[in-house]
């Protein structure tokens, strides 16, 4: 995997901003790029002058990741199921996860959706099971624009902090990214447990 992030990151580094846009919207499409540590090299490469702004930076991605997002939801929404049972395996994803997904989106909607923008291993192919359980397009699509803007400009924004240090400092930034993305997914989990519990107890005052 280490081997594999550092590919994209050089491909980030000689394309610039096309590059960028390329590999965050493969990443958004089953590849095991690594995202966690490409977002905030692109905002370090923006601190350091080989990027224009880390602003930028963090829109470009954000971009990608809507892109490849919207072309494996396609994927997904005309495959149908057929397509998981035939081609799933590749992505992680089978019947069975796709059952739970069905099930969870049923109950609790396309906050899902946002949710699954900042668990790691799981936002590069959650579009899939969406586009198959035919989730509203525009739902998708927003849900997925703010997660990724969130999730791209607050990794960009601290790879920018580190700026010409890091190289040297990779594995601590990949603590930082990793313990950025843990309190992010905390805040949403309490979200989504009050909505739950909200949904419960509005069902069970229902006569």
């Amino acid at each position: 995997m280490e081997h594999v992030t550092h590919f994209f990151l050089s491909i980030v580094d000689h394309a610039g901003y096309p590059g960028l846009f390329l590999v965050m919207m493969v990443a958004n499409m089953g590849l095991p790029v690594g995202a966690e540590l490409i977002v905030p090299a692109a905002g370090a490469l923006a601190a350091t002058g080989h990027l224009s702004s880390v602003w930028l930076v963090a829109l470009v991605a954000t971009a990608g990741e809507l892109v490849g997002g919207a072309v494996l939801y396609a994927v997904g929404y005309v495959g149908g199921r057929p397509f998981v049972a035939r081609y799933g395996r590749f992505l992680k994803v089978d019947e069975k996860k796709l059952d739970r997904f069905d099930a969870f989106y049923q109950r609790h909607g396309s906050i899902i959706v946002l949710v699954c923008r900042f668990l790691p291993f799981v936002r590069g192919f959650s579009a899939l099971p969406a586009g198959v359980s035919r989730m509203p397009k525009a739902y998708f699509l927003a849900y997925t624009a703010a997660g990724s803007a969130v999730f791209c400009f607050g990794l960009a924004y601290l790879g920018s902090e580190f700026g010409q240090h890091f190289d040297e400092i990779a594995p601590q930034i990949h603590k930082a990214t990793t313990a950025f993305i843990v309190a992010l997914v905390l805040v949403l989990a309490l979200f989504l447990a009050a909505r739950i519990a909200y949904v419960r107890r509005k069902a069970s005052q229902t006569p």
